[in-house]
């Protein structure tokens, strides 16, 4: 080493700690899916995948326009033509072992080497090829290849090589997935006790582990407003891996029951959360119908998108990507009127006044049962959420240290400079945290036990703004002004 004389400065980098950051609102989606299309080697059945794109979700799961059945593709469809958003974790509960029906084989004859059949879910290694007179059984890739057209038709291709002809008619029998079949059960899930495989929206809790990323809505169009679905959507929703982390469930309404009567169905039912979001009733789009909760659930994507992922804007008042409104049988379009109404609710709608179709609504199910803002109001609790998410990830690594000051002072520093950002953005009034002694009796030190009070006040939305008009008498002086 070189000799050294002098006084000589060397600069030590600050130890500030970077808040880990939930820079995406991630929807987690359970449905059935037309699976029997999908790409992969294996049919996606209880298993979460990624999707950032119309493509990776088509290729994964197979897209169907038979919503009814296949209630994934509706969200797919909205989220990535309509609303163009992303990422999303589509999780499809139709298992072609399970939910299928057998369909007898009928007759079908080949036009210039090819035939289609029309109905949607067919399962391809169930397909059974015979001669009109039921004597032959072709082989396929020998005889015939099957393939699915756009529409998700099966099409049967003679092989020139084989033994049909270009115009036979042949008998053609299959299995096909039947939604008819799923049950809440399904979608509700569990875990084998014996093999700990875990299904339905038990798999909530396999997100954080497999991507990195925390779930922050949870749906499930077309089943969320049965109210045991809702119940556990809402109960995982509070609790996601044993209680480090929350979400919010977006929930539907039945649409069959008129406006005026939807309040006493959702208090009966329970559907009074502060974590849910309660979404009535359908909605439209160039003629195709998608759930509320699908239009919701892309409308607090694109907000949270806006203000750089953090959820501090509510969605009401922001476009709905849709052109209208309906019922389970007919169109309805709410007025200002009935919104209010809903809204005065607890419940999420869409609206079609001033700024064209828009989602409306700031309250969460708790509302009326609960008018405080960080149970009632849709942002405010979803910035509760976010901030404790954040805090659990960014100080995980703080478990097990050593209980001393400098780990203390570490937290409460860098939580205070984090918080003070944000209340220079305006997503917070203001914040602070403290360790007070009086929250951590020796007790509990002496236990590994601490505990950090952080204090926050998020901006309730300005959901009321009154303009006071008065005819003032006095500005008839200046008919009289020099």
């Amino acid at each position: 080493m070189a000799e050294r004389h002098g006084v000589f400065i060397t600069e030590q980098p600050a130890s500030v700690i970077t808040p880990v950051r939930l820079n995406v609102t991630l929807p987690v989606v359970f449905g059935t899916a037309p699976v029997n299309l999908s790409t992969l080697e294996t049919a996606p059945v209880n298993k979460p995948i990624l999707c950032e794109s119309w493509a990776d979700a088509v290729a994964a799961f197979g897209y169907s326009e038979d919503w009814e059945s296949f209630t994934l593709s509706e969200f797919i469809h909205f989220h990535f033509k309509i609303a163009k958003q992303s990422p999303v974790v589509f999780i499809n509960v139709l298992d072609p072992a399970k939910h299928a029906t057998t369909v007898s084989a009928a007759p079908y004859t080949l036009v210039n080497g090819t035939l289609t059949v029309a109905a949607q879910g067919i399962i391809k290694t169930s397909v059974q090829v015979t001669s009109s007179d039921g004597t032959t059984t072709y082989t396929p890739d020998t005889d015939y290849a099957l393939s699915f057209n756009v529409a998700g038709n099966l099409v049967v291709s003679r092989i020139a090589s084989g033994a049909l002809a270009s115009g036979e008619t042949v008998k053609i029998g299959y299995s096909k997935l039947d939604q008819s079949k799923i049950t809440p059960a399904d979608i509700i899930g569990g875990v084998d006790v014996d093999t700990g495989v875990a299904t339905g929206l038990e798999l909530l809790d396999q997100i954080f582990p497999l991507f990195r990323i925390v779930p922050g809505l949870i749906a499930a169009p077309g089943f969320s407003e049965n109210p045991v679905v809702g119940a556990i959507m809402v109960a995982k929703a509070n609790s996601l891996n044993g209680g480090h982390f929350k979400a919010t469930a977006l929930t539907d309404l039945p649409a069959n029951v008129v406006y005026t009567e939807i309040a006493k169905w959702k208090k009966d039912n329970a559907y009074t959360d502060p974590q849910q979001i309660n979404t009535y009733p359908l909605a439209t789009k160039d003629g195709l119908e998608y759930h509320m909760s699908t239009v919701v659930a892309a409308a607090t994507v694109k907000s949270d998108v806006d203000n750089g992922g953090i959820p501090s804007t509510s969605p009401s008042n922001t476009t709905a990507n849709i052109d209208g409104t309906a019922m389970t049988d007919r169109d309805f379009l709410l007025g200002p009127q009935q919104a209010q109404y809903l809204n005065a609710q607890g419940i999420v709608t869409a609206l079609n006044f001033v700024e064209g179709f828009v989602v409306w609504g700031n309250r969460t199910g708790v509302y009326p049962d609960a008018k405080d803002p960080q149970s009632s109001f849709i942002p405010v609790r979803r910035m509760f959420n976010w901030i404790g998410n954040t805090l659990t990830l960014t100080y995980w690594k703080y478990l097990d240290d050593p209980t001393n000051k400098k780990m203390i002072e570490a937290i409460t520093d860098s939580v205070n400079v984090w918080i003070n950002g944000l209340v220079a953005a305006g997503y917070l009034l203001g914040g602070r945290v403290e360790f007070n002694a009086s929250e951590n009796p020796i007790e509990n030190l002496i236990d590994g036990k601490l505990k950090f009070h952080v204090y926050i006040a998020p901006p309730s939305p300005g959901q009321d703004i009154d303009f006071v008009l008065e005819y003032d008498a006095s500005y008839f002086a200046s008919l009289f002004a020099a």
